[in-house]
């Protein structure tokens, strides 16, 4: 028999870490429903990230994002210090010290380092690795303990949360919206699309175009090493985005930086891309891998311009997107939770997102082109 869930301001689809932050930032003021269609909240890319806040990712249009989240992040006890180091060889000297200009010019703290420099932050690095840019303020995020920290604020304001309840139906009614699953269904004045690979497919459901959201596969291997990472080792990145490592518990994370296009679902590491992640890796340190552990691969979901999309959209009434917000959607989360909230309560701005330019993340840019 199907339940009937409750009549609701907002039904949010999707508990990873957008939808739960969205979550808890419209439950004081509003009635919210967050649907989850998996067994438990944050199953897909939130349960699998590589976990590490850093001023520079995503890009420079990201960066307002990052840089009001990181006061949130440290202030909650989320980041612990890391530092990254992002790596070139002799040919790479422009675009490092380009990347350092860009960046600091936005206000990132970066600095150029030579051979010296980085022998002495990485052990065993390999000759023709000679210049880099140190970002001092890298952190590791806790990841789960941010997660849990939205969902039970949200659960304290009054949010109701519904799993195994895959959104099959989305209907106009009155208006509002009519939504159901498998086991039951309720009603809502909005839908705020969280729903990561699946926010295209969600939209359509709901008569909108799709944005063009890829769902992009990135490959995270987990090994033993000899030596082993030390545990202050820094986040490790080519310049040229192939490759990163850090350490996490005594083994070592590394990646190729791969984004290979596939489809929502429940992505699986290839064993080529393992395999490349092994030997890029090695040819970055004189370190031995002597046991891979673990594999995973996990969706980055990206809008065809790599930025993230919050806001209505242009011609369906009551639908919110809050999607395409690919790697660095964890490390952004508090500043665009709430900016997202204030554009879909019709909100005033506050002290974290004062500075953001949202229409720089509005879908009308879409609808413009």
């Amino acid at each position: 028999m199907s339940e009937f869930a409750g009549d609701f301001d907002i039904a949010i689809i999707g508990a990873g870490m957008a939808g739960a932050s969205l979550a808890a930032e419209c439950a004081p003021h509003a009635r919210v429903l967050l649907v989850e269609a998996e067994d438990t909240p944050g199953y897909h890319t939130t349960g699998r990230s590589a976990a590490f806040w850093e001023e520079t990712y995503g890009g420079p249009a990201v960066v307002p994002l990052t840089m009001a989240s990181g006061r949130f992040l440290r202030e909650g006890g989320f980041l612990s210090p890391r530092g990254a180091l992002n790596l070139g060889q002799a040919v790479d000297s422009e675009k490092v010290e380009a990347f350092v200009e860009t960046f600091s010019a936005l206000g990132a703290t970066l600095h150029l380092q030579g051979r010296a420099a980085l022998e002495a932050r990485i052990p065993g690095l390999r000759p023709e690795w000679v210049v880099g840019a140190w970002e001092p303020a890298c952190a590791d995020i806790d990841v789960a303990g941010l997660h849990q920290h939205y969902l039970a604020a949200s659960k304290r304001t009054g949010t109701v949360l519904r799993v195994r309840a895959r959104v099959d139906q989305i209907e106009r009614e009155g208006g509002g919206w009519r939504i159901a699953w498998a086991s039951g269904e309720a009603r809502a004045g909005v839908i705020a699309n969280a729903a990561g690979a699946w926010a295209d497919e969600l939209a359509q459901r709901a008569g909108a175009a799709p944005l063009g959201i890829q769902p992009l596969r990135r490959t995270i291997v987990q090994a033993r090493t000899d030596p082993a990472p030390s545990d202050d080792l820094p986040l490790t990145l080519g310049i040229n985005e192939d490759f990163y490592f850090k350490p996490q518990g005594g083994r070592l994370w590394l990646s190729p930086h791969d984004e290979i296009p596939d489809v929502a679902g429940d992505a699986a590491p290839e064993e080529l891309d393992v395999a490349v992640a092994i030997d890029r890796f090695e040819h970055v340190v004189d370190w031995k891998i002597t046991a891979v552990e673990r594999r995973w691969a996990g969706l980055r979901s990206f809008a065809p311009d790599r930025l993230p999309v919050y806001g209505f959209d242009t011609v369906v009434p009551g639908l919110f997107w809050f999607a395409g917000q690919g790697g660095f959607g964890i490390q952004t989360a508090p500043a665009a939770a709430r900016l997202a909230a204030q554009l879909l309560l019709g909100l005033p701005r506050d002290g974290l997102t004062a500075e953001i330019d949202a229409k720089a993340y509005s879908p009308a840019r879409f609808a413009a082109g």
